[in-house]
């Protein structure tokens, strides 16, 4: 029976996205965090890196708590510690103060992660697709959302605005979120070692998750080098600002939309055949960029390429996942979104050394590297599952 109703559905999906926006807001405001401190592009970076870091780490170590503790206990205590820190970056006096508020900010913005396989247990299996579509839409919207949020009200009204105003937001959601979220009981009895123990079980015995992982990692990797050096192409090449670059996050956004439609076609479709054309539009995307330094209308085919083929990965790389071990997903989403940020944060971090040295032809070619490389793992892992 399915016990999600498309209140809970679609509150989920809101409050995925509102959530996971905090760790975007910096990236269309790296350059002003620069100017402000004083220091250089690659310095900066690290605000963005040391986000998604946090992230990562709270992935390991909140989200399989779900498979252990009520949800509302958990978030109960991960609101008040995200509060705490946006209100520590939004203060912060220091490039190092704000890096670390940022490593706090990531931590505790993992939170969405519980809701991806709380509608997938909450859902039947005919309706897992679609109801894991609807909650990534929300995700999907608030990561590329919150680049067009911050990149306004960064250059409007100064960066520490946007971690103001992310604290009040955050408040209101947790006020929301605890009379509204239906309370979940899980079962597991052993201690929270043996948990996160049978993590690394899940991890070793899985080869299919394994190779989502692998994909993952790959495919956001890329994708987070290009918007962590979009700010300094618009600025190096057109002239533009925070605002402008933001604004490009409306185009992933539509893209976005188009995640219910691939979680239904996760229900109809062979997992194999969306894989490999999704991840043929993240090669096609790049070779755009790569052709594209001083054309706004290549950058903008080519965002809608790469947000919509990372997001069709995304999703079907979590609905594998998810079909089993039904009384352990958020321990398999551990290891599979563990996996998917640390690409993230060294996308970020190979981003910015490929643009310090090499420009935007440096970040194309990593970038179309890196997504070729989702085919070759497919193709010579992919009959071992």
């Amino acid at each position: 029976m399915n016990k999600l109703t498309n209140t809970v559905l679609y509150l989920m999906s809101l409050s995925a996205g509102l959530v996971v926006a905090n760790l975007y807001y910096n990236q269309p405001l790296l350059s002003q965090i620069a100017v402000d401190f004083g220091v250089s592009e690659s310095e900066v970076s690290y605000v963005a890196l040391s986000t998604q870091l946090g992230y990562a780490f709270g992935l390991l170590f909140i989200i399989p708590l779900g498979d252990k503790v009520s949800n509302h206990k958990i978030l109960q205590i991960d609101f008040v510690l995200m509060i705490m820190s946006l209100l520590a970056a939004a203060t912060s006096n220091s490039i190092l103060l704000l890096i670390a508020s940022s490593f706090f900010i990531g931590f505790t913005s993992a939170l969405p992660q519980l809701f991806v396989p709380m509608a997938a247990q909450l859902s039947d299996a005919k309706g897992r697709g679609r109801a894991i579509g609807i909650v990534m839409s929300g995700l999907l919207i608030g990561i590329l959302g919150s680049r067009v949020i911050s990149g306004f009200i960064g250059e409007q009204y100064g960066w520490r605005t946007m971690y103001y105003m992310a604290t009040i937001i955050m408040g209101l959601l947790f006020v929301v979120l605890r009379f509204k979220l239906p309370k979940l009981n899980p079962d597991f009895s052993g201690t929270y070692v043996s948990l996160l123990k049978s993590v690394f079980h899940y991890f070793k015995t899985e080869p299919t998750l394994r190779l989502a992982a692998l994909r993952g990692a790959l495919s956001f990797g890329c994708l987070s080098a290009f918007w962590t050096t979009l700010v300094f192409l618009m600025e190096d090449s057109f002239g533009y600002g925070s605002t402008v670059t933001g604004l490009f996050g409306l185009l992933g956004m539509g893209g976005a939309l188009g995640a219910t439609i691939v979680g239904k076609l996760n229900d109809k479709m062979p997992k194999n055949k969306i894989i490999i054309w999704s991840t043929l539009l993240l090669i096609v995307s790049w070779v755009v960029f790569l052709f594209s330094e001083y054309s706004l209308f290549g950058i903008i085919v080519g965002v809608i390429l790469v947000d919509l083929g990372m997001q069709a990965l995304h999703i079907t790389n979590q609905n594998i996942i998810f079909s089993k071990n039904p009384e352990a997903r958020n321990r398999v989403n551990t290891v599979y979104m563990v996996s998917f940020f640390i690409g993230g944060a060294f996308g970020t971090s190979l981003g910015a050394f490929a643009w310090e040295h090499y420009k935007w032809t440096g970040v194309s070619v990593l970038g179309l590297i890196m997504s070729s490389l989702i085919l070759v793992v497919h193709f010579m892992y992919h009959n071992r599952e």
